[in-house]
């Protein structure tokens, strides 16, 4: 069955994010946050972000959401 890896996910947010020249401040912005800690969460893989913030960073850094999802099967 496959399931989303979300410390897999988290490393791969934070290399993109990293790859595309973004801050955590500016994702923190773009999806209206007051404060960094979910996208510390994601970057960390204690959670992944809603499907609302997933198309939005996805637009982003300029990629799909398959590109930043990675699936395990368990």
């Amino acid at each position: 069955m496959p399931v989303i890896d979300t410390a897999a996910t988290g490393a791969n947010i934070k290399a993109i994010m990293r790859s595309k020249g973004f801050r955590v401040a500016d994702v923190q912005a773009r999806c209206g946050f007051n404060t960094p800690q979910a996208v510390f969460k994601w970057m960390r893989g204690d959670s992944v972000p809603t499907i609302d913030n997933m198309i939005i960073i996805a637009d982003m850094f300029g990629v799909t959401i398959d590109q930043i999802i990675i699936v395990k099967r368990v």
